[in-house]
């Protein structure tokens, strides 16, 4: 939809008000490489795709906040002050975990709105629809209620809501590159402590394609949590050498080598592996993007997507036959299932020149394999959340 659609829409579902409607936008985000990091505190190299979440908002008079969705059913009206007790399983548990945690820090919502959200990232396909739509909430009562805007706050924020009131154990590096995304670059993020860098992502001559499996999966019935849970057995195993480990990405390939033995279930023992080598893989792919060398960094993401199929068995049969078929194409520097894994999209690093022969032969080879039919995204890096001047657009269009 467009802005006048979306106006349209707004006020069709709420009608005519004396406030002005502003226009927020939240990317969706894919990350490149460094997948199940972020719960392990190591680096990760995700970025901010220029498809993601639109917001409308208006204030009201009174303390209500109703919240619609031109994607999904469900819309809900809940007083400000009544929030905390709002949860209902639906898509709305997400906005409304960023009210009561903005209420928590000390910034409960003077008055109410009303708020519209129209996405555009195909919902439980790993590109972060429901970071994209925390940070989207939070930026846009951040700006409206008039407090101080810090991204990282807002990352973390968004990340309190997902945990505390959706329920999804995540990291936190799905809202940190949402609202921290830079156009045309990538960013190294260290979870453990929040440092992070924008490292130029120069793709000249090639694309990020995105591929779609169309394998819907969910974070509570993908075994998400029990990853995390393998993680954190391998962190109290390895503290008989390590008392003062916290996290495992904290240690570096040798000392884990050296002490692996003490890890005694052979599960866990893989899980561990793949997160002190991905570790080392983000880093490696920094150096090869400064480099520019494109061919390093396709590497890289074909170890890490064998690492997450063989060591942390996060994949599936469509993430695979995807990969497969995508190296299979002359043009193809590397390939990788991205996101939380056991369906979702891959991402892959394709030549230009390559990307029509690339979309018509891997749709066709994955239907054939799979009878899914894929859908791709020929993507571009772009910034992260911000306030969208849609006025005169709108002006123009009324014209």
């Amino acid at each position: 939809m467009d802005a006048r659609q979306l106006a349209d829409r707004f006020e069709e579902q709420y009608g005519s008000g004396e406030g002005e409607v502003r226009f927020f936008h939240a990317p969706g985000r894919v990350n490149l490489i460094g997948e199940h990091i972020d719960y392990n505190g190591g680096y990760v190299l995700p970025a901010a795709l220029e498809f993601g979440t639109t917001l409308l908002i208006r204030p009201r008079s009174d303390r209500m906040l109703r919240l619609s969705s031109t994607n999904f059913p469900y819309p809900l009206t809940v007083a400000v002050d009544e929030t905390a007790d709002a949860k209902t399983g639906e898509w709305t548990d997400y906005p409304v975990g960023v009210v009561v945690e903005l209420a928590k820090s000390g910034r409960e919502l003077s008055r109410g709105y009303d708020i519209l959200v129209h996405g555009d990232i195909p919902n439980g396909a790993g590109l972060s629809s429901s970071a994209s739509l925390e940070v989207a909430v939070a930026y846009a009562l951040l700006t409206l209620e008039g407090h101080p805007i810090d991204r990282t706050d807002i990352a973390q924020l968004s990340q309190r809501a997902e945990n505390r009131f959706a329920g999804v154990n995540c990291g936190i590096m799905d809202q940190f590159a949402v609202a921290n995304g830079k156009r045309d670059h990538a960013i190294l993020l260290m979870c453990d402590t929040l440092e992070f860098k924008h490292v130029p992502f120069r793709t000249e001559g090639y694309k990020l394609v995105i591929g779609n499996t169309n394998k819907r999966r969910g974070l509570f019935d993908s075994k998400y949590n029990e990853r995390r849970a393998q993680c954190d057995e391998a962190v109290r195993e390895l503290r008989q050498a390590f008392p003062e480990l916290e996290l495992l990405a904290q240690l570096d390939a040798a000392r884990y080598e050296a002490n692996k033995h003490l890890i005694r279930d052979e599960t866990v023992r893989k899980r561990a592996a793949h997160v002190i080598a991905e570790n080392g893989r983000v880093l490696q792919s920094v150096e090869a993007l400064q480099r520019h060398d494109l061919e390093r960094f396709g590497q890289l993401m074909i170890a890490s997507h064998e690492s997450l199929r063989d060591l942390y068995e996060v994949s599936c049969e469509e993430l695979d036959v995807m990969v497969e078929e995508a190296l299979r194409i002359e043009g193809t520097a590397g390939s990788r299932m991205t996101g939380a894994g056991f369906g979702g999209c891959t991402v892959s690093l394709v030549k230009e020149s390559a990307v029509p022969r690339f979309i018509e032969h891997v749709g066709e080879a994955y239907q054939r394999r799979t009878g899914l039919a894929a859908e791709f995204y020929v993507c571009s890096v772009g910034d992260g959340v911000k306030e969208q001047d849609c006025g005169d657009k709108l002006a123009a269009e009324g014209e």
